[in-house]
C-alpha cells in the first residue's frame, strides 16, 4: 500500500502544472529538443567529415589534394580510396570530437588567410606537417592502422627491405607507421636542416 501511495505522489508531482506546463510536458519537450539537437549536431559533424568538405577551400584543393591524386591512396588497382577523414580524423567518437576541436585552429587559419596563397602554404607546410606527424606518432598511427592491420600483412609478399623493416620495427613496437612513411600521400616539405635517419 505504501508503494502505491508513493507512485500516486510521484504521479501528482509529474502531472502537476508548473506555471504554464506540466512536468511531464517539460520533460518530454526537453527529451525531444535533445534528440533534435543531437541529430543536428551529428549531421553537421558528419558533413564536416567528408572529402568534399575538406577540399572545399582552395588551400586544400590546390595543394595537398592535388598531390594526393597522384598517389596509390587515391587511385589503385583495387579501387579502395583513402579520403581526407580516413587519414586525418579518428573513427572513435571521443577521439573524433577531440580532433574536430583541434581542427578549429585550421578554420581560424582559413578565416584569417594564414595559408591562402601557395607561398604562404609552402612557408607553413613544414610546421603543419610536423604537427600532423607528431599527432600520428602520439596515437601510434591510429588512422593508418584503421586500414593497414599489421596482423593481416603478408610479409612474404613485400620487398625484402620492407619485410625486414616491418618485422623489426612493427613486431617489436619500436616504431609506428608515420616514422617511415611521412611522404606517402603528399610531397614532403622542405626538410633542410633535419637530420635523416
Amino acid at each position: 500500500m505504501r508503494l502505491l501511495e508513493k507512485l500516486r505522489s510521484a504521479w501528482r508531482t509529474l502531472n502537476a502544472p508548473s506555471r504554464h506546463f506540466s512536468l511531464i510536458f517539460l520533460t518530454l519537450g526537453g527529451f525531444i529538443a535533445g534528440l533534435i539537437f543531437w541529430g543536428a549536431f551529428n549531421t553537421v559533424l558528419e558533413a564536416t567529415n567528408t572529402e568534399v568538405f575538406c577540399t572545399s577551400c582552395h588551400e586544400m584543393e590546390d595543394n595537398v589534394f592535388a598531390e594526393l591524386k597522384r598517389t596509390i591512396h587515391y587511385s589503385n588497382r583495387s579501387g579502395v580510396r583513402a579520403t581526407c577523414p580516413d587519414c586525418h580524423v579518428p573513427h572513435q567518437w571521443t577521439n573524433k570530437i577531440a580532433r574536430k576541436m583541434e581542427a578549429s585552429k585550421e578554420v581560424w587559419g582559413k578565416v584569417f588567410g594564414t595559408i591562402n596563397t601557395r607561398e604562404k602554404f609552402l612557408d607553413k607546410r613544414r610546421d603543419m606537417a610536423e604537427h600532423e606527424w607528431a599527432r600520428l606518432k602520439a596515437n601510434d598511427s591510429l588512422e593508418c592502422r584503421n586500414c593497414h592491420n599489421y596482423n593481416a600483412m603478408d610479409i612474404t609478399r613485400q620487398s625484402p627491405r620492407a619485410a625486414v623493416i616491418h618485422e623489426r620495427n612493427l613486431l617489436n613496437g619500436n616504431k609506428t607507421c608515420i616514422d617511415c612513411h611521412k611522404g606517402i600521400a603528399y610531397q614532403l616539405p622542405d626538410m633542410a636542416g633535419v637530420p635523416q635517419g
